[in-house]
Order: C-alpha cells, then structure tokens, then sequence
C-alpha cells in the first residue's frame, strides 16, 4: 500500500521547551483529529513546522526532536527561524493572502521582501519533502501557506502523485487578480494532480482565475495543461461527528456544564466561539447584540452572551487594534446594559479546552457563527452535532462555506444588522418552527459526511485522477510508437500526411493574423512535400486567401476553411461542392449584434461561411456569449441547412455537410496510401479523425480525450515529430 505524506503548515504535534528537555502534546484541531483514524488504514508521514524557532535549536536538539517524532509520530520537522516565521508567515501569508483571500483588499500588503520569503520557505518544504518522500507516496498538501510547493514538487519529481486541498476561500477573480504574483501561485498549484476546495464556488472562482491568467479551460472538472490533466473539485469539510455527539456524557463535560449552569442560571445562553481575526466579524455581532437588548428591553437578565475570543496573531498590529476594539465595544455594551447581577456579556479571551467548549456548545440555546467570510467554519457543525434530540438553533453567516450544507440554519448577512436581530429574536423569542426537525437533519447530513469521509472522498477521487493521469500516459505518443511510425514512414511507397494548422503547427495567438508560420516551419514543410512519393495536405480553418498567400509557393495540396475549398497539386482552388452565400445577409446582423456587445470578439467572413471569434474575450463573458448566440442561430440553421461549428475559441456557420473529414475522403479515396498520418488539436479536427482507416496514424495535439490513437502534448512535440520524419526521407 502506498504511503500518504501530509505536508502542512505545523506539525500536529505542538512541542513545547521544558527546561532542558522538550515535552510533544497533540495537537487538537480537525484536520489532525480527521485524518488520525488513516494512521491505522494508510501508513501516514507529516511535515511540518515544529513551532520552535530554529535559532534556539542546538544540532544535538534538533536530532533528538527527529528522533522522538520518527519514533512515535512519524513525523518531520521543518525548522524555521524567527524571521522567517515573521516575514513568511506573519508576513505574506497573513498580510497578503488571508486578507486578501477573504475580500479584505484594503488590508493586503504587497511587499517584494515578503514574497521571497514565501518562495524561500516554500523551498525549504520542498527539500524536507524530497528528503522524506519514497516512490509512490501519495503527497497531500495543504492550504495557503504552501501553495507554491505542488509545482515545486511537480519540477523535481514530475512523476510524483500530489493532492493539494485550500481550507480558506478562494476569491473571484476580480479580487484575485489584484495580486501581482498570481500567475506563480496558479502555476504553483496546477502542480497537483487533484485541486480541492471547501465549496464549488470557489472551484468555480479558480477555474475564472485560471482560464483569464494562464489561458486554460476546463472541462468537466479538468484543466488541460500540455503534459497533465488536473482535477479540481469540491470536498466540503467534515467534523468528527461521533467525538462532538457523545460529548455530553463524558463526565468531564457534565462537570462544566453544571459550572456554566451555576453562573449563568436559566438565563438563555447565546455563544460566539472564533478565533480572534477581522474576517470573523465579532465586532458586527457584538453591535448586533446591543440593538437586540435595544428593541427588546424585555430580554435584559433574561439572556448572556458567552464571547469566545482565542488569541490570534497577537504580534501583528492588526490584530492588536481588533483585541482593543473588541476589548471596547464589550466595556460599552456591558456598561450600557448591566445590572446588579447581571453582566450582558460573558467575555473570555482565551482557548478553551475540549470539555469546556462542548460544555458551552450543550449548554448553550443559541450559536451565532457570522463571519464576514470564512472558507468553511468547523464551530457551525460542532455546535450542531453536540445539541441533545435535535435542540439548539444556529445562526449562521451566508459568507460561510458550511452555509451550503447548512441550509435548515437561519441565515443571515452578517452586514445587515437589521437581519441579524431578527434572527435573534426569532431563536430567542419566538421560536423557529420545526426547529427539531432541522437541527435533526443538519445533525445527519453531519453524521454521513464527517471528516473520515472527507479525507477519504479527497484521496478517493486523488487515486481517480491519477489513475486519469495514468490512461492519458498510455495514449501518449512514446518514443518506441515513434519509431515504429518513423519505420513505417520511411519504407513506404505511397505517404498521406494531413496537417491542421493553428494549434498543431503553431501555437494560437491573440489574433489570427499574428500566428504566421516563421521560417523554420516553412521550410520543414517544403522538405516533407518534397519527396515525390508524399503528399502533403495542409487542411486548415483558415479562409483560402490566407492559405495560398502562406503555404501557396509550397509541393502541397490545400484545403481551407475546414474543408470548404481544396486546392490539389496541379490546379487552381475548388469549392468541395455547389454553395451559396445569401443566408449570409439573413446571418450577419445577428453575430454583428453579438460582437458590439462582446469587447475582445470579432466577426471574421469567409467566402461560404462566417467565424465569430472569442479569444480575447474575457472568459466568463465569452461563456455566456456563446451560448446566447448559439440559442439564436439554432432556428435558422435548421431551416437554411447550415452546419454551427465549435472551435478553439471560435464559432463558424457554414453549410451542412462541409467538414475536414469529408474533405479528408477525397484525398483518401484517389488511390491506396501504404502510409497516413494525421495530426490536429480541435473539435473540428475529430471529422478528420473519424474517416481514417485503421491503420493510419491518428495524433491530437493536447491531452484531452479524442478519436485520434495518439496525443502529443504540445506543438513543439509534433513539430519535433516532423522534423524527424524528415530526417528519414
């Protein structure tokens, strides 16, 4: 069984100096809870920070920490000095991703300085990876503090099997392409096989980000790059549903909760439980509390809100003028509404243990979880899964990821104050209706899909992506197909080459005229159409003034516009059957009216057919573009016999019937060919495709699926393909 090595920020394991030694306490957290249960199915290694400060670390510590962690954790310290964690993790991670990852614009930091120290200690990572990592480990990384070592992984190992899951949002792309280091951190994360997220609509933010920044489509889930297929999903993360359900009989738990009881009373008990952070917006529940005492004065004494501030990041200034501001708004709220013997505000700045925090969980009436943005938020479905026969009401933001699974939640705009106190005073004073039934099926949702599941679904659907990988491999052209076909080629008699142009002989550029073939692909294509036993077919979309004005001086046969016109050796252009052009007067207005409302679109005209060309299009637009404009031509192409093609960013209108495959037939059928060959990248290409004996050699430019029998991955590969041909000749 392979092994799984989870690479993280921190180790699992918190270690703490104790005098002259070192004491090792487990960490207590979901992912570190969820994944322990693997241990025992799934030999299992960490990477981690050790949290020490690398200065204050002897080498002789340093080995004994290895030691102790290989020996009862099987786990690997990365050693980071006290800068470093300032200007990585202080620093990039959370002045530059976390606020800007959660819609914080005006708080991003964009500082070179704190960059390369990302990069650097994403590298230090990487070499405790490579120095760990073993043939046919399964390599799980997680979250924004390490989202260039994928790709870092990718570049020494390229075989390597990675797996990479982002536990904050991801944003849209209007907001993510406010950093100026985007297309690194892209790249860096398209060196996985398998790309998770909390939600699909952040997968639906990356996959925006990803096609407007580096050009890549996806397709069902996968994002073709020229030598891999990733796979991007979502995997809502779970809780341990069992641990948090049986909370309340432990004794320890019952303890606490008569504690709570003696101070609280039969007060109603509202709990805010969060880490101490801006995008948590504890400030904007805190006022939402004091307009709720505000409107029903009848609730004073009658209510307590338990505030769970945990200490976080206390170092940056940030977070210290939200503990002061935080420290104030509670000071004011409770001087404007406290009584003799009643304070409004329970407030604990603080972690709190396991048994006390299920203890508030069980104990408490009402959970108000209202971030102004958080990827998932694990406290929304703890707080569900402790509550006794279904009680408890949850008040929970919409800008939370557990909002999606969470849905029998009353959920609120954690900025519209207004929404919040009604939503208090519907859990608090009126009541929820069927509050048992929906607190009863968040409660099963929970327990089908808790953390085990997650991490098993992720490395399920890991293990299918490469296994993705794996079959796209086999399809490859290798160099032993390569010199059979090179063999083959060079005894024949009698050779067929078909060459598609844009995407198979040159790479495709931002407007059609600007992808002219250079000298160099000139003059491998004068050599192969040179021998008198080849011929070579250039059969392309281009319109047939463009053809013969590149390729007209060349020993080649022509065909242009997929498949309408054809230009043999010896003759002049042909159209491949009767056509006429008056549809086109009844067409063109309609595309024109889509190009004036699509900036970067362009209609090009050909002699028998019209191309609405979406290239330069912005991405999300262009998808809805096309659909539209196909929803308004699907009547008239019916009725005037006309063929809608798709394309590589194009849509063309052209009489039924013409396609590179029956242009393909004509070639094919003159007389019997010992040898055929066949290289394209598109949809339009498949015709040509489909019409090839089997014994002809069929190669897609790219790595999506395909009629063809082999794939290249780029154009350089069938160029070097060509070129090696012509050295048989």
């Amino acid at each position: 069984m392979s092994r799984l090595l989870l690479v993280a920020n921190r180790l699992p394991i918190t270690i703490k100096k104790r005098r002259d030694d070192y004491e090792f306490v487990p960490s207590v957290g979901g992912l570190a809870t969820g994944l322990a249960s693997f241990q025992e199915s799934y030999p299992a290694a960490w990477i981690g920070w050790c949290g020490l400060p690398s200065e204050s670390l002897s080498e002789q510590a340093r080995k004994n920490i290895q030691a102790t962690l290989s020996k009862d954790h099987a786990h690997h310290p990365v050693y980071l000095s006290r800068g470093e964690v300032k200007s990585y993790y202080e620093g990039f991670c959370n002045r530059t991703i976390w606020p800007l990852f959660h819609y914080f614009t005006e708080s991003a930091e964009y500082e070179d300085a704190l960059w390369d120290s990302y990069q650097k200690v994403n590298r230090r990572y990487l070499k405790t990876v490579l120095k760990v990592a073993q043939p046919g480990d399964v390599i799980w990384v997680h979250d924004y503090q390490l989202m260039l070592l994928p790709g870092l992984i990718r570049e020494q190992v390229p075989e390597a099997r990675v797996g990479f899951f982002l536990h904050i949002p991801f944003p849209s792309y209007e907001v993510f392409r406010l950093l100026p280091w985007r297309k690194t951190i892209l790249e860096g994360l398209l060196g996985a096989d398998l790309i998770g997220f909390h939600t699909y609509g952040y997968v639906r933010h990356f996959f925006s980000s990803v096609r407007s920044i580096l050009g890549y489509e996806h397709t069902l889930g996968q994002i073709a790059l020229p030598k891999r297929v990733v796979k991007v999903d979502a995997f809502p993360m779970g809780i341990d549903f069992e641990r948090f359900a049986g909370a309340g009989d432990r004794p320890e738990v019952q303890k606490e909760i008569q504690k709570i009881k003696s101070r609280v009373g039969d007060r109603k008990i509202i709990l805010s439980v969060d880490r101490l952070d801006y995008s948590k917006g504890i400030l904007q529940r805190l006022e939402a509390f004091g307009a709720f005492l505000d409107r029903y004065p009848q609730q004073k004494e009658k209510v307590t809100l338990v505030l769970v501030a945990v200490p976080s990041r206390s170092s940056v200034s940030r977070y210290k003028d939200l503990k002061q501001q935080l420290d104030e708004t509670v000071g004011r709220i409770n001087g404007k509404y406290a009584t003799f013997g009643w304070t409004p505000i329970w407030y604990l700045y603080r972690s709190l243990p396991w048994p006390l925090l299920t203890a508030l969980y069980r104990s408490s009436q009402v959970a108000m979880v209202t971030p102004l943005r958080d990827g998932m938020n694990l406290i929304a479905k703890e707080y569900i899964a402790t509550q006794p026969k279904g009680e408890g009401c949850l008040i929970l933001s919409e800008m939370a990821g557990a909002a999606e699974e969470l849905g029998e939640a009353l959920i609120v705009n954690p900025n519209n104050r207004e929404e919040v106190v009604q939503a208090l005073e519907k859990a608090i004073i009126q009541g929820v209706p069927d509050q048992s039934q929906r607190s009863a099926a968040m409660q099963e949702r929970l327990q089908r899909y808790t953390v085990q599941r997650w991490a098993k679904d992720f490395l399920d659907s890991l293990h299918g992506a490469l296994e993705h990988q794996q079959s796209l491999r086999s399809r490859r052209l290798t160099a032993e197909d390569q010199e059979a076909l090179t063999s083959r080629y060079r005894s024949a008699s009698k050779r067929l080459l078909f060459l598609d142009y844009d995407g198979t002989l040159v790479d495709f550029a931002k407007t059609p005229d600007q992808a002219q073939p250079d000298p160099s692909l000139l003059e491998l294509l004068e050599a192969l159409s040179k021998p008198p036993e080849t011929l070579l077919v250039l059969i392309s979309g281009r319109d047939r003034d463009t053809i013969e004005n590149w390729f007209g001086h060349l020993p080649a046969a022509l065909c242009a516009e997929h498949g309408t016109w054809i230009k043999q050796l010896e003759g002049s252009w042909e159209p491949t059957r009767i056509l006429g052009e008056n549809w086109k007067e009844e067409i063109r207005p309609i595309i024109e009216h889509f190009v004036d409302r699509t900036p970067g679109s362009h209609l090009e005209e050909k002699s028998y057919s019209l191309a609405w060309h979406y290239r330069q299009t912005q991405p999300e637009m262009a998808s809805v573009r096309v659909s539209e404009i196909k929803d308004a031509l699907l009547g008239l192409t019916e009725n005037l016999s006309l063929g809608l093609m798709e394309g590589n960013k194009v849509l063309e209108l052209k009489p039924a019937g013409i396609s590179k495959g029956a242009a393909a037939l004509l070639w094919l059928q003159k007389q019997p060919w010992d040898f055929i060959l066949a290289l394209g990248d598109d949809v339009t290409d498949e015709d040509m495709f489909s019409v090839l004996p089997e014994s002809a050699y069929s190669i897609k430019v790219g790595l999506s699926q395909s009629l063809a029998k082999y794939n290249v991955s780029s154009v350089q590969e069938a160029r070097a393909l060509l070129d090696d041909l012509r050295r048989r000749n």
